[in-house]
């Protein structure tokens, strides 16, 4: 039953998802795919948040999409895919003393792809964020000009004594998330879902700002100014 040809689909999705973690490997991340996942998980967000109720956007979030690379999370996908499917056939084979096809391997197909889906969505994040800490630049300022995305309720100013949670991509496609503020000056506080521009790093924590708002355009303003006088 190990190596019966019931299960060659389930070898080479395992096969599949291992070469794709070689690759992530040999080529230190999770390279472009960041753009696409970042904006489905802003959609996804929002669409959730605005509707409250279960659709296609919050079916992304459960598979982790938008929430590591999407090469990472078809690896990981597959490797599941594989070895849950591998081992659902053995089982039911072990059990019912035959082989396992037609309807119910069409079952075990099916079930161990929803399966695969939402662990892997689960497993993805925590293992790009390791890719990520390998690939890190060990600047500190390395974020500054970057976008991110709002993931707490809201950004609080820097004197409130509190701190948000931003979720951005570092200029070589990792994604990060890092503690957030907002500068006393700042008049709009940024909510879940919503872009802001990372302008300075303090000691662990990121000063931001909305992004396209007048706080944009006045920190551009000041920065003009400062590096005329220079």
């Amino acid at each position: 039953m190990l190596f019966s040809l019931n299960n060659l689909p389930y070898w080479i999705f395992l096969g599949m998802g291992v070469l794709l973690f070689f690759f992530m490997i040999i080529s230190g991340g999770g390279g472009e795919d960041f753009d696409i996942d970042a904006d489905v998980d802003v959609d996804a967000d929002v669409d959730a948040d605005s509707n409250s109720e279960l659709g296609f956007g919050q079916f992304l979030g459960w598979a982790g999409i938008g929430k590591a690379p999407l090469i990472l999370l078809l690896a990981t996908d597959l490797s599941l895919w594989g070895v849950l499917g591998w081992m659902l056939n053995v089982w039911f084979g072990g059990v019912s003393n035959s082989n396992i096809g037609g309807f119910i391997g069409n079952i075990i197909l099916f079930v161990s792809l929803i399966f695969s889906l939402l662990l892997g969505g689960l497993i993805a994040r925590p293992i790009g964020k390791i890719f990520a800490e390998f690939g890190e630049d060990v600047s500190s300022d390395r974020l500054i000009g970057c976008v991110g995305i709002v993931t707490s309720a809201y950004i609080p100013t820097e004197n409130q004594g509190k701190i948000g949670q931003v979720d951005v991509l570092d200029r070589k496609r990792n994604l990060l998330t890092v503690s957030a503020v907002l500068p006393d000056w700042g008049t709009i506080a940024p909510e879940r879902g919503e872009r802001v521009l990372i302008i300075e790093h303090k000691a662990q924590i990121y000063v931001v700002i909305a992004k396209d708002s007048p706080d944009e355009e006045h920190w551009l303003n000041n920065s003009s100014r400062r590096d005329s006088i220079s």
